[in-house]
């Protein structure tokens, strides 16, 4: 038996209809993963020598696959380093919590992902949130916070946000960051890459502006179908990590397996040139078909494959998902306190394998759930 004030906690979450379970889904259109260029169904298995990397990369884990791969996202990326890390969540953690010192300030976007909260409260900075994708706000916080003595600050926020597929005015948001010496940009890229730019290259490379950044973010779990991420920068960023982070150097190396998916998976980007474009596509005329079935004020305002509907309360947003589930659509509710309390939505995701078609119908159907919630 757990302790009765963890039972409490679980009965909350039961009482407010807000209880995660883990579920498995068969047969049915996705409109719900984040395999946005469908590179997971793609991607073919290649044979290694070895399953596991039998320790961690400043062991037994380094190998001549795994520098020739970070060799190759760095030459992608225009940088002029990679770093990979076992996760997203693993490469936000270890940088932050290790580039940013007792002293110095971070200050985030306040809808920035729960890896780079996570990552704030390891490390010995102290942190402020500004409003989201708020300049103005952030102005204040840089005017009024940043001028101590020694001090670095890093400003960390993401290129597409998962819940509300909005993106920063990075152009904007780079001129305030170049205004102070030691002010530096991180930049979560992990739902830009492989849906942003011409080549899926991610926010920053589309507009040109890979070299005004101090740390990026790739992953390779959501668009490029497989496992894993890199923190992108400078040599001695590189070195640092490899010195400081800690969920770098206290952990086995991912495997040969996972190095060869990553690999074919930048090929894969690069050969299939259209599947960025079909996808961009997709997501014009999904926001047409959004006007179209009268659905416009529940829709968020979104350019990226991230779509929310937005229906209040978790019993008539799981009610929604469930009904569009039924009728062969997979559709996952986000519930609170994932998101505010009366900001409870359904988080649609489009992919280069979703039909024109396959999204008006989805609207039409979800018109009419809505009219009878």
């Amino acid at each position: 038996m757990i302790p009765e004030k963890l039972l409490i906690k679980l009965a909350q979450r039961h009482a407010n209809g807000s209880m995660r379970e883990l579920r498995t889904t068969q047969g049915l259109i996705d409109f719900s993963s984040n395999d946005y260029l469908g590179f997971s169904k793609k991607l073919q298995p290649q044979a290694s020598t070895q399953h596991g990397a039998t320790g961690s990369r400043l062991l037994t884990g380094q190998t001549e696959i795994c520098q020739h791969l970070e060799d190759k996202i760095a030459a992608f990326h225009k940088v002029e380093s990679a770093l990979l890390f076992n996760s997203g969540y693993d490469a936000n953690l270890g940088l932050i919590s290790s580039v940013a010192r007792r002293g110095d300030l971070i200050l985030y976007d306040e809808y920035s992902h729960a890896s780079i909260r996570d990552a704030i409260k390891l490390s010995d900075a102290k942190s402020l949130k500004f409003r989201h994708n708020d300049l103005g706000h952030l102005s204040i916080l840089l005017d009024k916070f940043s001028e101590e003595e020694n001090q670095q600050v890093y400003v960390i926020t993401e290129s597409v946000f998962s819940m509300d597929g909005d993106m920063p005015d990075l152009i904007e948001l780079l001129k305030l960051i170049k205004k102070k010496s030691n002010v530096h940009l991180i930049l979560d890229e992990a739902h830009a890459f492989g849906t942003i730019g011409n080549r899926g290259e991610g926010l920053a490379q589309s507009l040109h502006l890979e070299t005004d950044i101090f740390a990026r973010i790739v992953t390779y779990g959501k668009a490029m179908g497989c496992h894993g991420a890199a923190v992108l920068g400078g040599f001695d960023l590189n070195q640092f990590l490899v010195n400081f982070a800690r969920s770098f150097i206290y952990t086995t190396a991912m495997p040969q397996h996972a190095l060869h998916c990553i690999s074919s998976a930048y090929d894969l980007l690069q050969q299939e040139e259209n599947i960025i474009t079909d996808l961009q596509l997709l997501v014009q005329k999904f926001n047409r078909l959004v006007i179209q079935s009268g659905l416009k004020l529940r829709f968020r305002e979104s350019v990226t494959p991230i779509q929310t509907c937005i229906i209040e309360g978790n019993d008539k947003v799981k009610k929604a998902s469930l009904q569009l589930q039924n009728l062969g659509y997979d559709i996952r509710p986000i519930l609170s306190p994932t998101v505010p309390e009366g900001e409870e939505r359904l988080r649609i995701c489009l992919h280069s394998f979703n039909t024109a078609v396959e999204c008006e119908e989805m609207l039409n159907q979800l018109a009419l759930i809505i009219k009878k919630l």
